[in-house]
């Protein structure tokens, strides 16, 4: 910006996914921090992120990093789980903003918000197989018995927008059976992707279990955060959302019209790849 009068606060926050999962945290961002500016990737063009290697996982978040950097974003929101599990510090060693990811809120939440200490989570295979969740948790409630369970067919069935049905229930019952054997008392959502699942997932663990949505979490963080570095956009700023992602644009404009309740304007394809 080339006016000196215009501080960093008024730039807008960053927020990445793999695709459209990270839009639930883009919503609860918006909605708790109405006077903020967002940038908004997805990535598409190599969703998802879960099954892949660790090393190729901080390539792909380091350059989404890179990219929403070079929009002159005031902070980033890792909104994947599975980035933030394997990639957060390098993003924050490299890009040299304030950088918040989805694991530590969602953590929090649960360990808050739980009865019996029995705590389930579920996620992609790369999120679960990094134990990052049961990491927190205990760091926060040691005494907590962590029930952590990989849903790989939950992303791709949300992306084709089967979010209820008996083909996405029949899934939820097998995934969860295990967990509700050893009496889980809250379930972690830790899969952005997973909250558009959550009526299903409530009808299928009953009145007895609390679930955490880390989006919510994410957001009342992301507000604490933007207080203490003194970069809050003033409440009479002008927001405005933007929108990238690496493949695929009308499906993603359809699909993210029906999750935020609105035409999704602004949106741009664009290659984040350094080896293309």
């Amino acid at each position: 910006m080339n006016d000196s009068s215009v501080g960093p606060y008024d730039a807008p926050i960053g927020v990445f996914d793999s695709g459209l999962g990270g839009l639930t945290v883009l919503q609860a961002i918006r909605s708790r921090l109405p006077s903020e500016s967002t940038v908004y990737l997805g990535d598409s063009a190599r969703i998802p992120y879960g099954p892949k290697s660790p090393d190729t996982i901080q390539r792909y978040s380091r350059e989404a990093a890179v990219f929403l950097a070079a929009q002159g974003v005031k902070a980033i929101v890792v909104a994947c789980n599975t980035a933030t599990s394997v990639a957060l510090e390098d993003i924050r060693s490299e890009s040299g903003l304030p950088v918040l990811g989805v694991i530590e809120p969602g953590a929090q939440a649960a360990a808050a918000v739980s009865v019996g200490g029995r705590i389930g989570v579920i996620g992609t295979a790369g999120t679960i197989a990094s134990g990052a969740y049961e990491r927190a948790i205990r760091d926060m409630r040691p005494e907590a018995v962590v029930l952590a369970q990989a849903c790989p067919l939950f992303v791709p069935l949300v992306e084709e927008g089967w979010t209820e049905g008996q083909v996405p229930r029949l899934a939820a019952e097998a995934y969860l059976e295990p967990l509700l054997e050893e009496r889980m008392d809250t379930l972690v959502l830790a899969c952005t992707h997973y909250p558009l699942l959550a009526d299903l997932l409530e009808g299928v663990v009953g009145p007895g279990v609390q679930l955490v949505n880390s989006a919510q979490a994410t957001a009342a963080s992301l507000t604490s955060l933007l207080k203490e570095t003194g970069l809050a956009a003033s409440p009479e700023a002008a927001p405005e959302v933007r929108y990238f992602v690496t493949d695929e644009a009308a499906r993603f404009s359809l699909l993210a019209r029906r999750l935020l309740g609105e035409r999704v304007e602004n949106l741009t394809r664009v290659s984040v790849d350094s080896t293309v």
